[in-house]
């Protein structure tokens, strides 16, 4: 009769499956944003406006406004939650990854980033393609060369569509900007590809952009970006060492 394999890292492990901790997420990225009112931030004929008291705002979406600050905040909780069920390897996640990217991908092309129009649709896919695969049993991989293979290649063609968009579609076109979201984007390819088959190095890939998505929430001063992506730097390192020394949860328990 087979054992049990037992956990090497149980606390992280806990940490990991803890509502309590997807509760903080929540509740930080909430009430930052509502602290400093990125809530009443608009896009309207065109234009970020920042600082609408919450009073006014009801009467600029009836004018035409799109709430962009609370759609913002609204899309990176939901954001936040979708990654920490994928962590959790929960194939809810990825349903909830697929239906946020149309609410971010929106919230992005109006803070600047023109290329989101090609960008988004393709993180739509990929998260799709992960539900699929998740569903049909996929189990934690080691890493090999195929992993670099899919990193290498989702950082070309992050590079490539990006810089496409950009120039069909214009917005921000200073290179500082183009290179980060080039970089951003390549590596969100890569590692919701690796997702899709399970590599225990795909929440590495996830460190690393988290940690550009935050030079590049700064760049637009989009502040729950901002706040979200602080907390998943903290995520996405519990959840590596949790993929990586504590394996599948279909074969360990805590």
């Amino acid at each position: 009769m087979s054992q049990t394999p037992s956990l090497k890292l149980p606390f992280i492990r806990s940490l990991v499956l803890s509502p309590s901790f997807d509760i903080f997420g929540a509740i930080l990225i909430f009430g930052v944003c509502y602290k400093l009112n990125f809530h009443g931030t608009i896009y309207q004929d065109g234009e970020i406006v920042f600082g609408i008291p919450f009073t006014d705002l009801w009467a600029y979406v009836r004018s035409g406004a799109y709430p962009l600050g609370i759609f913002s905040t609204v899309g990176a909780i939901f954001s936040m939650l979708a990654t920490r069920f994928v962590g959790k390897q929960k194939n809810s996640g990825n349903v909830l990854g697929v239906v946020t990217t149309v609410n971010s991908g929106a919230n992005d092309f109006m803070f600047g980033n023109a290329s989101a129009i090609i960008t988004y649709p393709i993180s739509f896919l990929l998260h799709s393609f992960a539900f699929f695969k998740w569903h049909k049993g996929e189990g934690i991989r080691k890493i090999d060369k195929f992993y670099f293979i899919i990193v290498i290649v989702g950082l070309v063609f992050g590079f490539v569509l990006v810089y496409f968009g950009a120039y069909l579609f214009g917005g921000r076109t200073d290179q500082a900007f183009l290179v980060i979201v080039s970089v951003t984007f390549g590596l969100s390819l890569g590692a919701n590809f690796s997702n899709a088959f399970k590599y225990e190095e795909t929440w590495l890939s996830w460190t690393i952009y988290n940690l550009i998505q935050l030079v590049k929430a700064f760049m637009q001063g989009n502040l729950a970006n901002v706040v979200k992506y602080i907390f998943y730097l903290v995520n996405s390192g519990l959840t590596l060492a949790d993929w990586k020394w504590n394996g599948d949860r279909n074969l360990q328990k805590v």
